[in-house]
This record gives C-alpha cells, sequence and structure tokens, in this order.
C-alpha cells in the first residue's frame, strides 16, 4: 500500500459545515483550491494506496518533516499560481519542508502569474525562491508538472528543463473523458445564468458593467463568489446599510445583488457542481467557477485576465474572450455563438493521456488506469450529506446562531487580550520615557551647575582685567 500525503485544505471524505469552513479556512481563501485538490485525490486513490490530506498551513519543524518521511511513501503537491510575489513566504515555507523530506515529492500544476502579454518582469523578485523550491522538488523527483505555455516558458529561462505541460488535476476529474455539454437554449428571461468575477481583475476590464447588465437582464442570475472573505460577508452580514457603503461589485450587502439574496460561495466541489449543473451557461473571470461548470455539463467562457487564466484555457482548448476591451454590456448569448468547444472535447483524451504518463514517470498510479475509474469516490461522495453553497444570512435562526454567538464572545476576549498587551507595552514604553526623561534632566541640572561654577571662577578671574579695561577705555574729563 502506498501512502500518499497530498496538500490539500481538507480530505473529500470529511464532512465539514460552514461555521468550519470559515474559521478553520479550509478553502484556502478560494473556493477553486478545493476542485483541483479533490480532484488529484480522486485520481491518486485506487486499491492500492491511501491518500491522507495534509492540509495547506506548511509546519516546516524537523519534527514535521520525520513524521511525513516515517509515515508517508510520496508528498503530492497540487498547485495554482505559486509563482507569485505574494505567495513567495509560504513558496518558501514549503521549501523548506521538502528540504528536509526523504521520500518523493511531486507537483501537479503549478503556475506564474503575470499579466495576460506574458510579461514575467514583475517576477524578477521571487527568482530566489522560485529556484529554490524547484531545486528542492527536482531533487526529489523526474520532473515538475506545470499550468501551461508561460510557466513552462518561465521556469526553462530559469535553467529548469526538467518541466512538462500537464494543465490542472480539475480537468481530469473524469479521466480520459469529458462531460458532453448541454444546450443552453434560447437566451431570455427565463435562462438561469451564472457569471462569476475577480476582484483583481478590475484593472483590466469593467467588471461593474458586467455584473450589472447581466442583473438586468437576467432575473434568475447567480453570482458566484469564491473567496472566503465573500463566505464571511454572506454568513456575517456586515454594516454597509448603516453606514452608507457601496461597491460597484457584490462585496457589500448594500449592492442589489445581494439584497436579492442572488450570490453564492461555493464549499465543496460535488455541490457547487450539483448547482452548476441547474444553470443553462457560466460565464467570467474565474478560472475553476468556469471549469466546475464544464465538468458539470454547463457551457462556459472564460474571460481571460491575466496568465493564470489564459495559459489554461489555451491548454486545455476552453472557449475565452480577453477582458481587456470587452464592453460591460457584452450579452452572454454572444460569448456562447462566439465559442469553440471542439478543441476542449477533441483534444482532452490526448492531454489526459500526456497527465499519465507525468505521474507514471512519477510513480503515481491513476484510478483511470489501475483502479476501477474513480467509482468507489464517486458512491461514497454522493452517500455524503455534504454542504450545499453559503448564501445571505437573513437573520433567522439558520442553526448556526450559536457559533455566532460564540465567535463573536471569542472576538471579544482576543480583542481584550491585544488591547491589553498594547496598554501593557505603552506603560512599559511610558515607565521607560519617563526614567529617561528624569535621567535627562539630573544630566540638565549637572550641565548647569558646571556652567554657573564656570561662569563664578570666570568672574573670580577675569573679572579685575575686564574693569580694569573698561575703566581705561572711558574717555578722560576736560
Amino acid at each position: 500500500m502506498k501512502r500518499i500525503l497530498i496538500r490539500s485544505g481538507k480530505s473529500p471524505f470529511r464532512v465539514a459545515t460552514r461555521e468550519e469552513f470559515i474559521q478553520q479556512d479550509l478553502i484556502g481563501t478560494n473556493s477553486g483550491n478545493l476542485l483541483f485538490s479533490d480532484a488529484a485525490h480522486k485520481i491518486l486513490l485506487t486499491d492500492r494506496t491511501e491518500v491522507t490530506s495534509n492540509g495547506l498551513r506548511t509546519v516546516a519543524s524537523a519534527e514535521r518533516a520525520q513524521q511525513i518521511n516515517e509515515e508517508y511513501d510520496v508528498f503530492v503537491v497540487p498547485l495554482a499560481n505559486a509563482f507569485r510575489p505574494t505567495f513567495s513566504p509560504s513558496l518558501d515555507r514549503l521549501s523548506n519542508l521538502i528540504e528536509q523530506l526523504t521520500i518523493p515529492v511531486v507537483v501537479l500544476g503549478v503556475g506564474a502569474q503575470a499579466g495576460d502579454d506574458y510579461d514575467t518582469e514583475r517576477l524578477k523578485a521571487i527568482e530566489p525562491s522560485v529556484k529554490r523550491f524547484m531545486r528542492a522538488v527536482l531533487e526529489r523527483s523526474a520532473s515538475v508538472g506545470v499550468r501551461g505555455e508561460l510557466t513552462a516558458s518561465y521556469l526553462r529561462e530559469l535553467g529548469f528543463h526538467e518541466v512538462e505541460t500537464i494543465g490542472c488535476p480539475s480537468m481530469f476529474l473524469y479521466g480520459d473523458t469529458f462531460p458532453t455539454l448541454r444546450d443552453p437554449g434560447t437566451f431570455d428571461a427565463d435562462s438561469r445564468i451564472a457569471i462569476n468575477l475577480s476582484a483583481q481583475a478590475i484593472r483590466v476590464g469593467d467588471l461593474a458593467g458586467l455584473a450589472r447588465h447581466a442583473h438586468e437582464r437576467f432575473p434568475h442570475l447567480t453570482y458566484y463568489a469564491q473567496n472566503l472573505v465573500d463566505a464571511e460577508t454572506l454568513f456575517w452580514g456586515d454594516t454597509s446599510a448603516a453606514s452608507g457603503v457601496h461597491d460597484v461589485l457584490p462585496r457589500r450587502l448594500t449592492h442589489p445583488l445581494l439584497q436579492e439574496n442572488k450570490v453564492r460561495v461555493p464549499l465543496e466541489p460535488r455541490t457547487w457542481m450539483d448547482e452548476l449543473a441547474e444553470q443553462d451557461f457560466s460565464y467570467g473571470t474565474r478560472i475553476h467557477g468556469n471549469i466546475a461548470a464544464l465538468l458539470a455539463g454547463t457551457p462556459a467562457v472564460v474571460l481571460a485576465h491575466d496568465s493564470r487564466t489564459l495559459e489554461l484555457c489555451r491548454y486545455f482548448g476552453i472557449p475565452h474572450r480577453m477582458l481587456a476591451g470587452l464592453p460591460g454590456d457584452v450579452h452572454p448569448e454572444e460569448l456562447y455563438e462566439q465559442a469553440d468547444f471542439s478543441g476542449l472535447a477533441d483534444g482532452h483524451k490526448e492531454r489526459f493521456g500526456r497527465f499519465k504518463d507525468f505521474l507514471d514517470k512519477n510513480s503515481l498510479e491513476n484510478v483511470f488506469s489501475h483502479g476501477d475509474g474513480g467509482a468507489a469516490y464517486d458512491a461514497r461522495q454522493s452517500a455524503m450529506d455534504l454542504p450545499s453553497s453559503v448564501e445571505v444570512w437573513d437573520g433567522s435562526d439558520d442553526g448556526a446562531l450559536r457559533y455566532r454567538i460564540s465567535r463573536l464572545r471569542e472576538q471579544l476576549v482576543e480583542n481584550k487580550k491585544v488591547a491589553d498587551r498594547h496598554i501593557t507595552t505603552l506603560t512599559k514604553t511610558n515607565k521607560e520615557l519617563q526614567k529617561q526623561v528624569a535621567k535627562m534632566q539630573k544630566q540638565l541640572a549637572a550641565t548647569e551647575q558646571r556652567i554657573s561654577g564656570i561662569e563664578k571662577r570666570a568672574a573670580v578671574r577675569f573679572g579685575p582685567a575686564i574693569r580694569r579695561r573698561i575703566r581705561g577705555a572711558k574717555p578722560s574729563s576736560a
């Protein structure tokens, strides 16, 4: 039995509550992370393997490294856009852990983060971290699997040639087959449309216009957010109505889409896809939001705004349009009619073969070639009562009131502790300042005494001479 440790937010067989997802951040700040980590879990789980989730927070202590070396046979690391400046500290911690491992380490689908022009100039600052990570992994594996063309080119420019383009594991949830996409029918007021937008893309295109026009056209619209902060807003609420704060994107309760309870944040890939299977069409800037739709058989078009979305779309033949320059009032029917889905289906078997070869090269079996095709995995998940997407809390008792009250109390206690620490620090600082002031006052008094003494001595020594000089300078009488 091969014991596989996998980097993921949680095991796909753990049923977590909404409260646990939010409190423990099981999605790693973004729901898309679970989509590809769950897919990797399914792909690697056979009768001859045991797959265990390591969580997303890297513990790089010597004790943890020793435990991994003793209890597991391989460490599998599915990653997304890990080569980006904001992820550099996490990448360094991961490198620190890997450097202490004596077992093989296999990276599935790492990507670099650049603009849609593929300019990697902004990545120069993290080159030391990227090189350290690549060296650590390649000392423990045959090659590194990357998401697409940009990442492969970037790493080769850094001197790493043991790189294979394999895409993202999420696209191989069903092995070498891909779901047949449904016909969305006529786009009208009865259409069920899903839209997804990422805040960082607001610098590239008219996200506010896209959200507004979609809302105006489709009464049954559902907006799928993916970030933890969005889930927290839906779950806890906010004070935007009382404070009069508004946002052009659906991030505040004052936004019409939240006021009408049309915003969702998925927590579980299976229920996410179940919900998207009820939609007629999906579009937006979220790569995994639209991959989830495609896996559910719902046609989708990605609005590509950076390298991470663009290179995956190009590799898998996912229909896409460039967000830059796209009118905010573009109609989703136009996006669908101009989309070419043939490359998505026609090249899938070949891409899976490439992915399988990569796994074989790194001594990893897959459930489609060496197992039941994932039937046992799917049956086990189907029997689980997994939570649906988070929606706007209306203030009623939804079963989480006790948690909310307890969490608020904990927050108050935590805030008090922080305040107490600040007060203690300020009090200590104030005492030290008082001591310094007293010391300076003593030094000043001593200085003044020395000056007074000098003045007295000067008066005794030089006073008579000065007086004689003054008298000699007086004019003589007539």
